[in-house]
C-alpha cells in the first residue's frame, strides 16, 4: 500500500540528497552554525557527514528537520 507515505514529506528522497540541497543552500560554515556538530565544522565533507547522519539518529532528526524549514520556506 502507498498511502502509508502519502503525507510523508521526506518520503523519496535519500539523506544524501537532504545534505546537499542544504550545502548548497547555506555552504557549510553556515550549516555547522546551525546545527552544531562536528562532521558539518571540522574539516566537512559529504561522505563523512552521511557517515555521521546515518548512525546518529538526532543529528538526522536535526539535518531532516532543518531541510523542512528550508523547503517551507522556497515555496
Amino acid at each position: 500500500m502507498t498511502t502509508s507515505q502519502q503525507n510523508n514529506p521526506l518520503h523519496g528522497i535519500t539523506l544524501e540528497m537532504i545534505l546537499n540541497h542544504l550545502v548548497n543552500y547555506f555552504g557549510w560554515d553556515e550549516l555547522g552554525r546551525r546545527i552544531r556538530i562536528n562532521c558539518f565544522i571540522s574539516d566537512p565533507s559529504v561522505v563523512s557527514s552521511l557517515k555521521f547522519l546515518r548512525k546518529t539518529p538526532w543529528a538526522r532528526a536535526k539535518v531532516e528537520a532543518l531541510y523542512l524549514d528550508v523547503l517551507a520556506g522556497e515555496k
